[in-house]
């Protein structure tokens, strides 16, 4: 039983009110990854130019992460440049190469083939549909997009969302994609076009859970400083399949204690600039930040 991701590995350079740092370690996969690894190292797909240093090769092999599926590329490594506003909920790109990356296509090892779980990062979904057809028996798959495909390639999205079990994606995409304000008929029309399972990220305001046992709502953890937000969603979308994964099952209180998992994973990586705040975190660390948050969101049935 194992857990394939498939994404970008990428280089960051990211100004927020916190300061500036270039050439950092990024990439939806990297972020996936990392915070997967706490409970259930993955297996990674994804292409590097032949600038990738090998300290970021030893730092997700330290992790447990399977490298085996990662491919090096003549050229240099995928870069991303932001600048985000002083409220850090809004963000200008400064520049995208894509370099290795724009040529980039998913070819599991044979090992990768027979995995049970499998994260489809933000890729475009012609490239998604790619890896499925590569995967023998998958039984839980989750899928993660962005507004560039929702508005540019609509109907292949929707090809691929017919073959998953889980959409995780942000409040505003989910209205892109469904025409709907209310996150609840959001959910529920993405449920129609497939998955069983939506997750919507709704930044500083938590998380929701849409599957067939209803709602679950798990609120952000309030935190004093925010550092840099690039990378939470994918943090995020790794706690919760780590976590699902290593649980052994799939019924709705796992999917509720991945959701929070994944809350609390999002909370730590922001804290920090790229990874420097995750790769420090332990279960340790996660009991008793849920500690907090158990007592912050509990609250004994009032008389009514």
């Amino acid at each position: 039983m194992s857990l394939v991701t498939v994404g970008s590995v990428a280089y960051d350079s990211v100004e927020t009110s916190h300061g500036r740092r270039d050439d950092m370690l990024g990439g939806s996969a990297t972020y996936f990854s990392v915070a997967s690894a706490l409970f259930s190292p993955p297996s990674l797909v994804a292409v590097v130019g032949d600038d990738f240093r090998q300290s970021d090769v030893d730092l997700l092999a330290s992790r447990g992460v399977d490298l085996t599926g990662l491919q090096r590329a003549s050229g240099r490594t995928f870069r991303w440049g932001g600048r985000y506003h002083g409220d850090l909920k809004g963000r200008d790109t400064l520049f995208t190469e894509l370099n290795v990356f724009e040529h980039f296509e998913p070819d599991l090892p044979p090992t990768y083939r027979s995995a049970t779980h499998v994260f489809l990062g933000n890729i475009h979904p012609s490239l998604q549909a790619q890896v499925l057809d590569q995967v023998e028996a998958p039984t839980f798959v989750a899928l993660d997009t962005m507004n560039f495909w929702i508005e540019g390639e609509g109907d292949a999205l929707k090809d691929v969302l017919a073959r998953i079990d889980a959409l995780f994606i942000n409040d505003e995409e989910a209205s892109l994609l469904t025409g709907c304000h209310s996150m609840v008929e959001a959910a529920a029309a993405i449920r129609a076009l497939g998955p069983s399972l939506v997750i919507i990220k709704r930044g500083e305001h938590g998380a929701m859970l849409f599957d067939d046992a209803g709602v679950f709502c798990a609120p952000a953890v309030p935190l004093s400083t925010v550092v840099d937000p690039t990378g939470a969603g994918d943090t995020f979308a790794g706690g919760f399949m780590g976590y699902l994964h290593g649980s052994g099952g799939v019924d709705p209180i796992r999917l509720r204690q991945a959701t929070v998992v994944g809350t609390l994973l999002a909370s730590f990586c922001v804290e920090g600039f790229s990874l420097d705040r995750l790769v420090e975190v332990t279960r340790d660390h996660l009991r008793h930040r849920y500690d907090a948050y158990a007592a912050m969101t509990t609250c004994p049935a009032p008389s009514l």
